[in-house]
């Protein structure tokens, strides 16, 4: 199916350009990724496919394009290779194979037919409007699901070009820009403020600014929009199932919690525990090895472990199950005091965990890491959640540092710093 799509694709494109080096401007119309696919030895039917980013992206592109044609199973990687051996005996009709850390922090394999894969570009493109005549900036990986959605799909099944960067550096932004092309921009936090800080958001011609990967903090959302125009779009999704939501607004929003409504194609409900609930065509077969008596990925259905609220004007995440912090037998999302202290223009990033009380009855404490302004005290920050949060829920010990800083794919590790602050928790 995916590959006849491409076919379709070469026949209304092949002499335009499908990707662009912007650094060395040197570019490949479908026509030139068709050649390079036709010199590449076919697989037998059914072969486990390995595509990394080690050798750039666009050779990650032609082997994705390779194992379409030989109907092999693709296995997008970024860093180090899966065991294939574990993948041995998956059930027929599986072409795809994400790797995601799950809650569990050990890498999981998800499973997934064609047309899921189609159907979650489907939504993507209907929800965005990526009919658009502009081609897409590649920033991100294309191993990742966030980027095999966005630029790959986007690429191989409607024609969309792909320019490429070597790196998100604001040098190798500067060159997309001047080019005065309008782009799509597929992005993480971290890049967003980075390019911010760098004044390099004023006048580019950005059609499309999205941000994924972790919470896009409101002060950022506000100054870029505020001091240039430019609204940053907040996308929110799973491997399990592609996209789930989508900031359709066109103003900065005001509530760090929300994270849009549901794009379309795709059916949200809450469980009984609260936890969401994503059913439709995009959502991944299962896990592997398959396990009867785990029923959180179940073909067409996705439980999620975020706790979210849902109403009608969309999607609030309020934390995760396997994160929720015990006092007294209440339960307490982190993601809920994450979101008040977000919302204050003092606090740059912030984490909030749970940690063994003194008192048995207690259960536990709750500890907010912050990076913030370098005058801001703990005593601010009480004061901060105390307008906001029930007296349960704010944090008894607070631990103020610069060291505080989202990954190189815009993440915090709740569990690392959770440890961190463990081995250091006469320090703080």
């Amino acid at each position: 199916m995916l590959f006849e799509l491409w076919q379709n694709t070469l026949r209304r494109s092949a002499d335009e350009v499908a990707w662009l080096d912007v650094a060395s401007r040197v570019h490949l119309t479908f026509r030139d990724l068709d050649d390079r696919v036709k010199g590449r030895a076919p697989n037998a039917r059914g072969t486990l496919i390995p595509a990394s980013t080690r050798g750039g992206a666009l050779e990650f592109v032609i082997q994705t394009l390779c194992a379409w044609r030989d109907a092999g199973v693709l296995i997008p990687y970024e860093s180090q290779c899966p065991n294939l051996a574990e993948l041995e005996g998956l059930p027929e009709g599986i072409a795809h194979v994400k790797l995601t850390s799950g809650s569990t922090g050990h890498s999981r394999f998800i499973l997934f037919r064609e047309e899921q894969l189609l159907a979650d570009f489907q939504n993507i493109r209907s929800t965005m409007g990526f009919d658009a005549p502009h081609p897409n900036l590649g920033v991100i990986s294309v191993a990742h699901s966030y980027g095999f959605s966005h630029l790959i799909l986007p690429l191989l099944l409607m024609g969309k070009p792909l320019w490429h960067v070597a790196n998100p550096l604001p040098e190798s932004m500067r060159s997309a820009f001047a080019r005065g092309q309008p782009l799509f921009l597929p992005a993480v936090p971290a890049m967003w403020r980075a390019w911010s800080l760098a004044g390099l958001l004023k006048n580019a011609p950005i059609h499309l600014a999205m941000s994924a990967g972790a919470p896009l903090h409101l002060e950022l959302e506000a100054e870029v929009y505020n001091g240039c125009g430019l609204k940053i779009h907040n996308f929110y999704g799973a491997s399990e199932c592609g996209g789930i939501a989508y900031d359709r607004t066109l103003v900065p929003r005001s509530d760090a919690s929300d994270v849009g409504t549901a794009l379309d194609g795709v059916s949200l409900g809450l469980h009984a525990d609260g936890c969401m609930v994503v059913r439709g065509a995009n959502v991944g077969v299962s896990y592997w090895p398959i396990d009867p008596e785990d029923q959180a990925l179940v073909d067409g259905c996705f439980t999620a472990s975020d706790l979210v609220e849902l109403g009608a004007e969309g999607v609030r995440l309020i934390g995760r199950q396997t994160d929720s912090i015990n006092v007294a037998g209440r339960k307490v999302p982190p993601g809920e005091i994450e979101s008040v202290l977000l919302s204050s223009p003092r606090v740059r990033h912030c984490v909030v965990f749970g940690v063994p009380s003194e008192d048995p009855s207690r259960v536990e404490d709750i500890v907010a890491c912050v990076h913030g302004d370098e005058n801001l005290v703990s005593a601010d920050l009480t004061r901060l959640v105390s307008g906001c949060l029930r007296s349960w829920q704010i944090p008894r010990k607070w631990w103020l540092t610069q060291d505080l800083n989202p990954n190189e794919r815009g993440k915090i590790s709740r569990a690392q710093w959770k440890e961190l602050f463990l081995l250091n928790a006469d320090r703080c």
